[in-house]
């Protein structure tokens, strides 16, 4: 098992896009959760909001180089949702937050932050992933 674990971690460290894009993955986790948490309104929400959708877009741009699952070409249609990211959910939820439309502010990032972030992670765990090696070491 510690021999599997090992591979897992090499594999991780020498392929530059999955510690970025897991590192980002994470911050923007622990991050968004925090956001959630907090009061709304405030200059701390605007500013770690800014760097929640920071982190949102390296996970996007990270996602192109990391490319185990080939479906179409070198993508698979995870990358879609990388596009949807980059080009939509972002800077919509920046938008409406500008514009104050609150409402729909918290339903886009909140719609980011499960469907974006937990639910394509709860996928990179999925036996066989790398990120499945790491954490579970099998």
């Amino acid at each position: 098992m510690r021999r599997g674990r090992d591979v897992a971690r090499t594999a991780f460290i020498g392929a530059p896009p999955i510690p970025w894009h897991a590192f980002a993955a994470l911050a923007a986790l622990v991050l968004g959760g925090t956001q959630l948490a907090l009061p709304k309104g405030t200059t701390r929400h605007r500013v770690m909001g800014y760097a929640w959708a920071a982190l949102m877009l390296v996970i996007a741009l990270s996602s192109f180089w990391i490319q185990q699952i080939r479906l179409v070409g070198p993508f698979s249609p995870i990358h879609i949702l990388s596009i949807l990211v980059l080009v939509t959910t972002v800077p919509l939820a920046v938008w409406h937050a500008q514009l104050h439309r609150v409402a729909k502010h918290r339903m886009v990032m909140i719609s980011q932050y499960v469907f974006a972030l937990i639910g394509a992670g709860v996928f990179t765990l999925l036996p066989g992933r790398i990120m499945h090696a790491v954490v579970f070491g099998q």
